[in-house]
């Protein structure tokens, strides 16, 4: 199920698997779970009846929501039909690297490591940081090949786990049981 280098407990997972698997809710669940020692964010769709919009990052510590990517954003950054605005990640980026110095960074949850967020520099450079730590992380990421992405999914302490409808519903109890406990 697994697969990957790297101690017995997982302390750098990776979840891929199609759109609308439960990644994200995943990542929701396992934030739940742990409470304060949770770091990171998510993303959610931003909708208008049936039509999707665009994409919100959530904050797991805090109130704290921005629109990174919609599609009335006019900026170079696009994917698709959204226009993204990286600088919007930032203020989630710089609380994770506050919490790479902490003495207790608790396990960090990030809610995708994809396209959009992939246009911010310092996005990409904290992810590596975190990726070379000993702060646990899980974080899902694309499936598709993308040169960053294969980087960090070959990573020496990176497990990747595919989210199926199989392992959607057991995966947040037994990610919890395999992180290292702080």
């Amino acid at each position: 199920m697994v697969k990957g280098h790297g101690s017995e407990k997982n302390s750098k997972v990776l979840l891929t698997g199609r759109p609308g698997i439960g990644k994200t809710t995943i990542i929701k669940k396992l934030g739940q779970s742990l409470g304060e020692s949770a770091r990171g964010f998510y993303t959610a769709e931003i909708r208008e009846g049936r039509s999707r919009r665009g994409f919100e990052i959530i904050s797991l510590e805090s109130e704290m929501r921005k629109t990174l990517a919609h599609i009335d954003f006019s900026t170079s950054y696009r994917v698709g039909k959204y226009g993204v605005r990286p600088d919007h990640l930032e203020p989630f980026v710089e609380k994770l690297e506050e919490a790479l110095k902490d003495d207790n960074p608790g396990v960090f949850l990030i809610d995708e490591i994809g396209k959009m967020e992939l246009f911010s520099e310092t996005f990409r450079r904290v992810i590596e940081q975190v990726m070379d730590s000993s702060v646990p992380l899980v974080a899902t990421i694309m499936s598709r090949s993308e040169p960053f992405c294969d980087s960090l999914k070959s990573h020496p302490e990176a497990k990747i786990l595919t989210v199926t409808a199989n392992n959607r519903d057991q995966l947040p109890g037994q990610l919890l049981s395999s992180l290292p406990s702080n």
